[in-house]
């Protein structure tokens, strides 16, 4: 089968749903179908509109000689009106994957009608979408108000080397006898992913403790320079490394070396908290989106609610001070980690699908 796949940029951009993305074309191909890329380049939200009435755009996507449409659900703004162009002059049925709807984000109101109408209205022009959650599934579905062929296929978080020493003695270890309290945040820096309530957070936490900051600045640069503001303003340059992008393997030594991985923002599944479990790391993240399909609250995490950032300040200090908690959630963590399909366990059952 002919698949074409449409993203917006490069399939190798550095996010948890581009790593999605690819594991998934990786199955495909291995599983004999061709995979053809249909990229537009990232603009904003408006500028993606205007791709619907696009002529070279149009053109290129009506002449493509596929079986079968699978579209990033990212790219719904540019494809809103333009796949009923679609369904009605090309045979090739549509399907998307969907990571997480930019109507379950946070955004003023006036800004969540538009997107919930443009996304519903692309939502419906699908014969089926891949789903990386049951969250993601059940957002969806309320949506649409009507169901559509399925399936969930979550990620997986064996992509990365594997851990040397991550048993349960190394765990305790770590957790028992290093000071101060090393936190871990790992995602591109951007308002969703909730950095900048973890640093308030922070202000709040008296116990001894650092973060690293793993993400690339690229993605929004005024929230990057936001960001290093709210350390300089708050006096926690000391404390906070800003490490920008970086290569798996140096990922894998930060996994290894910190107790805590903190994300208090809204994900559609949440790559990273099932990486952090594979290294024993408990996980503070939200109620809200998908975490709690990885993270057991209370046993190898803590879930709070959106904005509580007393709750997420409380968090923190509690595994300052009690390193047991720290040591026996951080085995929990692990042992979780064992219990998740790999990814090619999770993509083999996308395929066949």
């Amino acid at each position: 089968m002919h698949i074409g796949l449409v993203i917006y940029g490069s399939l190798d951009t550095l996010s948890g749903g581009y790593l999605y993305d690819r594991m998934l074309v990786r199955a495909l191909e291995a599983a004999g179908h061709r995979v053809a890329i249909y990229s537009t380049p990232w603009r904003s939200y408006a500028q993606h509109l205007t791709d619907n009435w696009r002529a070279g755009w149009q053109r290129q996507l009506l002449t493509a000689a596929v079986d079968l449409w699978l579209q990033d659900e990212l790219n719904h703004p540019s494809l809103f009106w333009l796949n009923r162009t679609l369904r009605r002059h090309h045979p090739a049925p549509t399907f998307a994957i969907v990571h997480h709807l930019r109507s379950s984000e946070d955004h003023p109101r006036y800004l969540l009608s538009l997107y919930r109408r443009i996304e519903r209205a692309y939502l419906t022009t699908l014969d089926g979408y891949l789903a990386n959650s049951a969250t993601t599934h059940a957002a969806v579905q309320a949506l649409l108000g009507a169901p559509r062929p399925f399936t969930v296929a979550w990620p997986g978080a064996d992509h990365l080397p594997a851990p040397a020493e991550m048993d349960a003695e190394s765990i305790a270890a770590r957790a028992l006898l290093s000071a101060p309290l090393r936190i871990l945040f790992v995602g591109n820096l951007i308002p969703r992913k909730g950095l900048h309530h973890l640093l308030d957070a922070l202000t709040r936490v008296s116990g001894n403790w650092e973060l690293s900051v793993a993400g690339s600045y690229r993605a929004d640069d005024g929230y990057a320079q936001a960001i290093q503001r709210q350390i300089t303003t708050a006096g926690l340059a000391p404390r906070v490394r800003l490490l920008g992008r970086v290569d798996d393997a140096a990922l894998v030594e930060l996994y290894r070396r910190h107790h805590l991985f903190a994300a208090p923002g809204y994900e559609g599944f949440g790559i990273a908290y099932l990486e952090a479990h594979r290294f024993g790391l408990p996980v503070i993240a939200l109620t809200t989106g998908a975490a709690r399909e990885v993270v057991f609250a209370g046993q190898t995490g803590v879930l709070i609610a959106p904005g509580d950032r007393a709750a997420l300040a409380a968090a923190i200090t509690r595994f300052c001070v009690d390193r047991e908690l720290l040591a026996g959630m951080g085995m929990a963590a692990r042992l979780r980690y064992t219990l998740h399909p790999t990814w090619a366990e999770s993509m083999a059952g996308a395929v066949r699908w």
